[in-house]
């Protein structure tokens, strides 16, 4: 299968100054369709999450309990068809033309905002949650299942922000039960709503900040993210994120037990 998508040079040129961008022709909606059926197969099944793949990203994850923003880390795991698609190819394409050909698959997971009471995404920079020790260059593929709006939680952007350093950040509330991340102190006055149409994606920079809105419509927003990237680097100088070290959430606790249980050490 071949890409059907080539970026414009001032495409490439608005993503490298702004650290996004919105596509509203990433696939055909029928391509949509199918991905959809597998992806909320898997969110009924609540795939992953003995090993803590999946989990409420928004709330304190208790079992029983309704989940306010429920994610599956590596859904392509779990619903095979998530794997393969033009989406796919259309992405890894995109990649190479903005990161440059060392571009590869980083990885994936997909969020689900429940109908009516679906929670707000707080503002944050991806790579707050990741390896402090390492050095990235790449960028998340979000990728809507139905029309994104403003008041089902499309994205929203902060202009230029990917040349900021990671901002200090803190455990959503202050609660360390709890999974998801929102920065502390940006300004966020001049952020960029991005509504898209079914079909279409947005495309940030590990760094950008970035925010959905609660659901407030009566139908879920399905959200598919796939990350691309070069090769992360070990950095030169050392950092620490503390606020990733002071979580004690539920689903890591369920992660610990599953990798034990299979004789790994996490």
């Amino acid at each position: 299968m071949e890409s059907t998508l080539t970026l414009s040079k001032e495409q490439i040129a608005f993503y490298h100054q702004n650290g996004f961008l919105a596509l509203e022709n990433f696939v055909p909606v029928s391509e949509i369709d199918r991905i959809r059926e597998a992806y909320d197969r898997i969110f009924v099944e609540r795939a992953g999450r003995e090993e803590g793949n999946q989990f409420d990203l928004a709330g304190t994850d208790e079992e029983g309990k309704q989940a306010a923003l429920p994610q599956i880390l590596g859904p392509s795991r779990y619903a095979p068809e998530l794997a393969q698609g033009l989406f796919r190819v259309n992405g890894l394409a995109i990649a190479k033309q903005l990161l440059g050909e060392d571009a590869i698959l980083m990885g994936d997971h997909a969020i689900f905002k429940p109908a009516h009471y679906g929670s707000v995404t707080p503002w944050h920079q991806d790579e707050a949650y990741w390896n402090p020790m390492m050095d990235y260059n790449s960028f998340s593929l979000w990728m809507p299942l139905q029309e994104a709006t403003i008041e089902n939680g499309c994205l929203q952007f902060i202009p230029k922000s990917h040349r900021l350093e990671v901002l200090a950040h803190h455990s959503i509330g202050h609660d360390t039960r709890i999974h998801g991340l929102e920065v502390e102190g940006a300004d966020v006055t001049d952020a960029v709503p991005c509504p898209l149409p079914t079909g279409g994606c947005t495309i940030h920079h590990n760094r950008t900040l970035h925010y959905a809105g609660p659901n407030h419509t009566e139908i879920p927003r399905r959200a598919l993210i796939i990350g691309y990237g070069v090769p992360p680097t070990p950095r030169s100088s050392n950092r620490r994120f503390p606020w990733n070290d002071a979580k004690q959430t539920p689903r890591e606790d369920r992660a610990r037990t599953a990798a034990e249980q299979a004789g790994k050490v996490i």
